[in-house]
């Protein structure tokens, strides 16, 4: 008889000291007694990263991305020799594994990454020999044999991967946080822990600033069905999370949450030709050197020419206006101009297909809080809005605020009955 396998992926606080290790070792050991099978993923310990890269920065101010995949990959790997070792202390039979001896194999993409297809074989040897195998997470190999990783966060998409090859019944996502809120909770004191959550409305809250999923990990989870459960290590017993798919015989509320992400950038080229071929060229650069656009804006035409903006990661900001300056040059365009101090502000919800007015009731209150905003975007089940970065915090509360998030009354009638001004009844003329 089979015994029930999940997977679990512990974060970098989780991981984070020798007392934290010993806890999760513990809980892993817990889990055991039920008959349960375990596979763990961890990430490096908390700040080991940016230790990792501060000494890189300290030798070379743009290291050959093969050589960083090689240097980063470490920190998972002290992470789970550590709790191994933990394991073994305790009596359980534990083995630690990189992401070459899992069999994670990638595409050549150094930093960043994407899982090609996982060799289970090892893994499944040592689970049959009765081993908690633990996973250095973030990272795998290409065809070459080299160490790749899976870019920042990457510990999830590991976790969610090897869950669907082992045919694990789910995947534990376990981090400082009891669940996914409605907002960041220190951003916004009211904001309340949702229970379920669609694959649907987290690829969004991931893609739109919420800390905690990785999208890719929620894409792959989607694709291949595999139920995700985000919970506290630190709370014991607690429910957490369930992101799965939508339950259709539910109604969904308007709008799950308030998201925001500060680590935005706009570029600005001012006065581009307005021809076929131009905008090829600007965002086939962009492509080319693997960076990601995310809004895009053009103006009208005045006299053969427009102004086009569009954001992305404020990482790459140096590294595509490189690009954009050569671009600029080519297309004839007469500046190219950067903005830092951006904020997104997106609503999420998947009740947003049904309903109308959510958008109109987003530029209200944002006109309340004498917000200006600088872009929109929208899909099926979002609306985004690039604002000024100083205004980010009364944004966010005034939205939750205005979509009945404070109290969870997320339906349509609540939210227009709370926002609307009372109404006198009409007076009636009688004859």
């Amino acid at each position: 008889m089979n015994m029930p396998l999940v997977v679990q992926k512990y974060g970098g606080t989780s991981v984070g000291t020798i007392d934290r290790i010993q806890h999760v070792a513990q809980k892993i050991a817990r889990i055991r007694k039920t008959g349960t099978q375990v596979v763990v993923v961890v990430s490096a310990m908390a700040g080991e990263t940016d230790k990792l890269l501060k000494m890189a920065r300290q030798i070379c101010d743009n290291p050959e991305r093969r050589e960083m995949d090689l240097l980063l990959s470490s920190g998972e790997r002290i992470s789970s020799a550590l709790l191994t070792m933990a394991l073994q202390a305790m009596g359980i039979p534990a083995i630690s594994m990189t992401g070459r001896q899992i069999g994670l194999q990638t595409d050549s993409l150094h930093t960043r990454a994407r899982i090609k297809q996982i060799d289970a074989k090892r893994a499944q040897q040592a689970l049959k020999e009765n081993n908690v195998i633990v996973v250095a997470g973030f990272q795998g190999i290409n065809e070459k044999g080299d160490v790749t990783t899976l870019g920042r966060g990457g510990s999830d998409t590991s976790a969610v991967a090897l869950a669907v090859a082992l045919g694990a019944s789910q995947c534990e996502i376990y981090t400082d946080v009891d669940g996914v809120y409605t907002a960041d909770p220190r951003m916004v004191p009211k904001a309340k822990k949702l229970d379920v959550v669609s694959y649907d409305e987290m690829l969004e809250m991931a893609g739109l600033g919420a800390k905690v999923l990785q999208i890719r990990c929620v894409e792959f989870a989607h694709k291949f069905k595999m139920p995700l459960v985000v919970k506290s290590s630190y709370i014991e017993g607690g429910k957490g999370t369930l992101i799965c798919e939508e339950d259709s015989n539910m109604e969904q509320p308007v709008v799950s949450g308030i998201m925001y992400d500060k680590n935005q950038a706009k570029i600005t080229l001012k006065e581009v030709p307005d021809q076929p071929g131009i905008a090829a060229n600007i965002f086939g650069s962009i492509a080319d050197a693997g960076l990601s656009v995310d809004m895009i804006i053009q103006n009208i035409s005045a006299e053969g020419h427009t102004d086009l903006s569009f954001t992305l990661g404020r990482e790459e900001l140096n590294e595509a206006m490189v690009i954009m300056e050569k671009v600029a040059k080519k297309i004839r365009a007469v500046n190219v101009s950067a903005d830092s101090k951006i904020a997104k502000i997106s609503i999420v919800g998947a009740g947003m297909r049904s309903h109308s007015g959510v958008a109109a009731r987003i530029f209200k209150t944002l006109s309340k809080e004498k917000i200006n905003i600088l872009m929109i975007s929208t899909s099926e089940i979002k609306v985004s809005c690039i604002i000024e970065q100083k205004h980010t915090k009364a944004a966010v509360n005034a939205l939750h605020t205005a979509f009945g998030l404070d109290t969870k009354s997320t339906s349509i009638k609540s939210i227009e009955k709370k926002n609307s001004p009372a109404r006198k009844k009409p007076k009636v003329n009688k004859k």
